[in-house]
């Protein structure tokens, strides 16, 4: 029987056991109305419809009581086990299954919550297996990757770390995953600068090669942040969720860069012995210690020195590159004033000038121009080097200026040389910075070490070199120091 079919029958039966109370004391109230009150029938007749009401009505009463309380049970049993059936599968227990009884509509539900529950258990446990699969395979290639990786979420926490990071850092999986990083870096060095660098480079590529110990060697690596990005609640934006730090092995071509920085130091030294001893011999046969030289032979002793002065001055860049990269760079810094480094590279390039009748100018307000503390040798031969390129660069009867100024309220001293020369595309902006670059198409003979000398020079100092261009219009370097 269906509910509303126990419903209907209930409200029938309590109707008709109210109908039937009704009737019977209409009935006997009609029978007491018919009979005299002072005949002797009178009483018992009384007494039996009072009997008859009493029975009559307890009976309906109790049946009443009872079927109010099966009813409610009857229907509320059944939603009881509904209600828990569907937590059990809120907590993902797909294996709880109903057995209602009571009516067809209960059977029916219960057969339906079956048959969910089981496609619910079948979809869990592929998708769990697919998740389990998919999670083992991501590990087997984080795992497989024979650089240091690590992954962060946005709270800092570690979510994953390949066996080559854990070597690395010296931890156990177990003592890391889902484990704060910072906390752990609290006690183990090498992840607090990683962690720190991942909060003060905000992401980028750190410049400098990290230095670390494992493997019973020195081992460098190049330290890469990059950003986890996952689509946000639109599907479209892409939202940060965490962080991977890649730690990529240098260890060799570091190796290879010190072994190349060595060879030209040594190469160098070597090279301006014989070097000094052609300049030597060239200043006797200039001299006419040995006799007259005729035209050919001045001919051929001045390509002989410029060819010498070429190399010693490739030579003198080539150790001063290899003072920078081997970190034996040694500054000795005095006050100066910024005029005297700007007259020692005017008198260095004075003969080249004038050979090209380049007409040097010099901006320079005395009474404005604080003084420096730096090492005037290696500033004095960045000023030197801009102003020979300058000229080089220059076509014949024009003019460059170099000169000097202050900025940031006295705090801090501009040198500049500019030439109004072919300029330079933008493209080569920050590559003309570089080791061994030389501008495409550029005719002017040269090594490509002089600016990345320069720049490597003027940062040691703390300082800034820079360059503005446009093609046609000229260049303008300029470096900043603090006064």
């Amino acid at each position: 029987m269906n509910i509303k079919a126990k419903i209907a029958l209930t409200i029938g039966v309590l109707v008709s056991m109210i109908v039937l109370l009704v009737a019977l004391s209409v009935a006997n109230l009609q029978i007491l109305t018919a009979t005299e009150p002072d005949s002797p029938a009178a009483g018992p007749g009384l007494n039996r419809a009072l009997i008859w009401i009493t029975v009559i009505g307890g009976i309906c009463i109790l049946i009443g009581i009872g079927m109010l309380i099966k009813l409610p049970a009857s229907i509320n049993s059944p939603i009881k086990q509904l209600a828990d059936g569907i937590l059990e599968i809120a907590n993902h227990n797909y294996d709880v299954t109903l057995n209602l009884k009571g009516g067809e509509e209960l059977v029916e539900v219960s057969k339906n919550f079956n048959r969910m529950a089981r496609r619910l258990n079948e979809y869990h446990n592929s998708t769990l297996s697919d998740l389990m699969a998919s999670k083992r395979y991501m590990e087997t290639i984080i795992n497989s990757i024979n650089e240091p990786i690590i992954g962060l979420d946005n709270e800092m926490n570690i979510l994953f770390i390949n066996h080559e990071a854990l070597n690395v850092l010296n931890l156990k999986r177990e003592n890391v995953i889902r484990k704060s990083a910072q906390e752990i870096a609290m006690s183990n060095d090498l992840l607090r600068r990683l962690v720190r660098g991942l909060i003060e480079e905000g992401g980028k590529v750190k410049k400098e090669p990290l230095k670390i110990y494992a493997d019973n060697k020195e081992s460098y690596f190049q330290v890469k942040y990059m950003d986890i990005t996952m689509p946000g609640k639109d599907g479209v934006t892409m939202e940060k969720r965490g962080n991977v730090v890649l730690l990529k092995n240098i260890t060799e071509f570091q190796e290879l860069d010190t072994a190349k920085t060595t060879f030209i130091s040594t190469i160098s030294h070597e090279l301006k012995t014989p070097i000094s001893a052609i300049m030597m011999s060239l200043q006797l046969l200039e001299d006419k210690r040995v006799g007259h030289l005729n035209p050919e032979q001045e001919e051929l002793s001045n390509s002989i020195r410029e060819n010498s002065e070429r190399l010693l001055s490739i030579t003198g860049e080539l150790l001063n590159m290899t003072q920078v990269e081997s970190g034996k760079l040694q500054l000795k810094p005095k006050i100066t004033k910024p005029i005297e480094l700007i007259e020692y590279a005017i008198k260095a390039n004075w003969v080249q000038a004038e050979k090209f009748g380049i007409q040097i100018e010099v901006e320079y307000p005395e009474d404005k121009i604080g003084k420096l503390f730096v090492d005037s040798e290696k500033i004095a031969w960045v000023l030197t080097n801009l102003l020979s390129n300058a000229i080089r660069y220059s076509s014949e009867n024009s003019r460059v200026i170099i000169g000097a100024r202050q900025v940031n309220e006295n705090k801090e001293i501009e040198m500049y040389v500019r030439d109004f020369g072919k300029g330079i595309d933008p493209r080569y902006h920050n590559s003309i910075f570089e080791h061994y670059f030389r501008v495409p198409g550029t005719k002017v003979q040269g090594s490509g070490l002089g600016l990345s000398i320069s720049r490597d020079f003027v940062e040691a100092h703390g300082g800034t070199l820079t360059v503005e261009s446009e093609i046609g219009k000229g260049s303008c370097f300029t470096l900043r120091l603090k006064a």
